[in-house]
């Protein structure tokens, strides 16, 4: 068995959970990646897969049909997904973020409607906040919602959506008329149905289609465009207005551990894929793994892996305890995808030029590793965070 990326402390329920789930990906999921990422095809048998082992509700609490399991089981599901493709995990990654969402913030009516059918795989979520001009100024968010009769009207435009003509149960920042001094305070998260697909999905709400990207291929990722979208007030996240930022950083802070967890799958089969051929592949007499320059490599390599994975494991676990992780969940995915990188580059030059043909895996994680420094904030955005909390911390007494 593997010894690199081991979490110590972990329940039977858990184990049994993962050990299910890493069998999965080995059979289901690395078998049939390469072909369904190139054809940029949408994996809908593995996401079936999924519904029925109940990912899909994994952290969703038992009276509303889920698993009720933690963060940390989560995460350590997501990096053994991020290992098998990463774009299954995406398929996940939003609805899990939406589902924390209405647990945490959500009205006991929200509840009740939404959370059943999410845990059955029923309803997807998907999230929104960036713009086509936003960049991280989250606060700068121009899409309205303007109050019109009983509910509100919404015009704007959204960028980024993972699962956007997949998902039919969107959760959108939008900016209200709440009189606030500060931006951030105008702002009110939505909760937008709408069926899957393309187009003018429903009056007023338009998916154009899928953005064409380098990586991450399969899952979709669109724009939302709001032309005068009418919608109930009763489909304000927690039923008040003008708390959205908060609403959505929550979501967001775990969103950070779960791109964390799928750097950190990647790196291991970027690290398993480079210590497999550096076995097999012979120059000068001698397997190439037996040259100190590649032993070296894979000395740095795994180090790197098991770094990333305790840090991921430790923002997991703060956040699981109700404490403050903002910081933790920050280096972690800093560490993570830029590690992910690293290892992933290294594993590339590993197999020569054989790592730029199509045949091979290595290839697939090159193009796929790269959006992990940028997505749930870039690794500058994370250093921000991590140094404001820092100083919040360490407050100078000078």
């Amino acid at each position: 068995m593997a010894r690199l990326a081991q979490t110590a402390g972990l329940t039977d329920v858990q184990e049994e959970i993962l050990a299910t789930v890493r069998t999965f990906v080995d059979k289901e999921i690395i078998p049939h990646a390469q072909t369904l990422e190139h054809g940029d095809t949408y994996p809908a048998d593995i996401v079936d897969g999924m519904k029925e082992m109940g990912l899909f509700g994994l952290t969703i609490p038992e009276e509303f049909g889920g698993l009720g399991e933690s963060l940390l089981t989560y995460a350590l599901v997501v990096e053994q997904i991020a290992r098998g493709w990463m774009s299954v995990s995406g398929v996940i990654n939003t609805h899990f973020i939406v589902a924390h969402m209405l647990k945490q913030h959500g009205t006991p009516e929200q509840k009740e409607k939404y959370l059943p059918r999410m845990a059955a795989g029923e309803v997807r979520g998907s999230f929104s906040m960036s713009e086509p001009e936003l960049g991280s100024d989250v606060a700068a968010i121009r899409t309205r919602a303007v109050k019109s009769g009983d509910g509100y009207t919404i015009n704007g435009q959204k960028m980024w959506l993972t699962n956007g003509g997949t998902s039919n149960l969107t959760a959108v920042l939008v900016k209200t008329d709440e009189g606030a001094d500060k931006p951030h305070q105008n702002l009110t998260t939505f909760l937008v149905e709408k069926p899957e697909g393309y187009g003018e999905v429903v009056p007023g709400l338009t998916i154009p289609g899928k953005i064409d990207k380098m990586g991450y291929k399969g899952v979709d990722t669109t724009e939302m465009v709001f032309d005068g979208f009418e919608i109930a007030a009763d489909q304000i996240l927690g039923g008040q207005s003008g708390q959205g930022f908060r609403h959505m950083m929550d979501g967001v802070e775990v969103g950070r551990v779960n791109v964390a967890a799928r750097a950190c799958g990647i790196a291991i089969r970027a690290f398993e894929l480079a210590i497999e051929y550096s076995q097999q592949r012979r120059t000068f007499g001698k397997a190439i793994a037996e040259h100190q320059a590649i032993a070296f490599k894979l000395a740095e390599m795994a180090t790197k892996v098991e770094a990333a994975h305790l840090m991921m494991v430790n923002a997991a676990r703060l956040k699981d305890s109700g404490q403050r992780n903002d910081v933790e969940a920050g280096m972690a995915k800093l560490i993570a995808s830029e590690y992910c990188a690293e290892v992933t580059q290294e594993s590339f030059r590993i197999h020569g030029g054989y790592g730029y043909s199509k045949e091979y895996e290595i290839e697939r994680l090159m193009r796929e590793a790269p959006f992990l420094l940028i997505g749930e904030g870039t690794s500058e955005i994370q250093k921000t965070i991590i140094s404001r909390g820092l100083l919040r911390d360490y407050q100078s007494r000078g």
